[in-house]
């Protein structure tokens, strides 16, 4: 809910309390995962609900865990649970005794129509869908918090993160100075951003989804990935109108990102810290859903401009071969995709030309 207030609406309200970044009432209309806990053993003591308590908390924290909603509780209060998600998961739980086939909430859902709105405001300033670009690219933003603004300043471009901020589309994960640093709290949201670019590029030049997922088919359970890499890779270099509006690495990341999102398998993961490193992008399988998965990814993409490329192409492949060599080197990353062959892939591009993709 944003925090426009009544006094914008009627004159006899100008004295009210905004409480929604109080730390005292941080926990106070979500979960804690001690309250998930509680709730869960209450239904499985009184015979509603079956399985492993600590299967299930590890299935819904990745989904639906990591809000924080006060600067003073950084670091000092546990993340929060969405109490709505939760709920969501444990009504088919209770009802169906298995998990939801989709972990998204559709309760939960930002109205596309209202965001939409919002970034048509474009036209007259500011650039609201680069903001949400590059937060579903980097998964965080910068920025100053809004605590409370009328409503004729809603249109303001630099309000636009604090709106997704009350729309629970970020959440606080950190400061630096004055400002604080927003990111996206889990999978539920961050599905949201991707769906989001997928609509956008989309409307630019119609891929076949259900022919790139039997594609997708083929790289996670016989780890066939070319196919499926090439289809992305040449639907970006023919597609005119995508290319003007998004080129370089991070956009490139954007991109695939954004298709890999059909891809059920796996929890797409762009700049994720593995080892010590950021890497473009990891596919991490679904294992605790999909435990037939048979093949896991990392995708280390590097762009470089035309005129660049011949003097430093060799130069950037060979630091990219060992940037991936060290993540999948690391502990997380075994962890992670346990029970699964790990393909790390190299993926060079001119322009907007893939020139050399290779497993390393």
């Amino acid at each position: 809910m944003s925090p426009v207030t009544l006094d914008d609406l009627t004159s006899g309200f100008n004295i009210g309390w905004n409480i929604s970044t109080n730390p005292f009432f941080n926990g106070m209309l979500d979960f804690s995962e001690e309250d998930v806990r509680t709730m869960l053993r209450y239904y499985q003591e009184v015979g509603q609900l079956k399985g492993d308590m600590e299967e299930m908390i590890r299935e819904m924290k990745p989904w639906y865990d990591n809000y924080c909603f006060a600067e003073e509780s950084l670091g000092r209060d546990p993340k929060m649970f969405n109490c709505d998600m939760v709920l969501y998961y444990l009504r088919n739980r209770v009802q169906l005794g298995e998990s939801p086939k989709q972990m998204i909430d559709p309760n939960t859902k930002t109205d596309y129509n209202k965001m939409k709105n919002l970034i048509r405001l474009d036209c007259l300033d500011g650039d609201r869908k680069g903001v949400l670009r590059k937060i579903a690219e980097e998964g965080k933003i910068l920025t100053g918090l809004f605590n409370s603004f009328s409503a004729d300043e809603l249109i303001k471009p630099e309000i636009f993160p604090s709106l997704l901020f009350y729309y629970g589309m970020l959440t606080l994960v950190g400061t630096r100075g004055d400002r604080v640093i927003l990111g996206i709290p889990n999978n539920n949201v961050r599905k949201q951003y991707y769906e989001y670019l997928l609509e956008d590029f989309q409307s630019k030049g119609d891929i076949n989804l259900n022919g790139l997922k039997d594609l997708f088919d083929g790289m996670t359970f016989e780890g066939d990935w070319r196919p499926a890499l090439d289809f992305i890779a040449r639907t970006y270099k023919e597609n005119s109108s995508v290319r003007s509006s998004i080129e370089g690495e991070r956009n490139i990341q954007g991109f695939f990102t954004a298709y890999f999102s059909i891809n059920a398998y796996y929890l797409t993961m762009p700049e994720v810290e593995l080892n010590h490193g950021f890497c473009d992008m990891f596919l991490m399988p679904d294992l605790q859903r999909y435990p037939e998965i048979e093949h896991s990814y990392i995708l280390e993409l590097k762009y470089l401009p035309k005129d660049r490329f011949d003097k430093q192409s060799s130069v950037q492949w060979d630091a990219a071969v060992e940037q991936i060599h060290g993540y999948a080197e690391g502990e997380k990353v075994r962890q992670l995709c346990r029970g699964t062959r790990l393909h790390c892939i190299v993926m060079q591009f001119c322009g907007w030309e893939l020139v050399r993709m290779e497993e390393v």
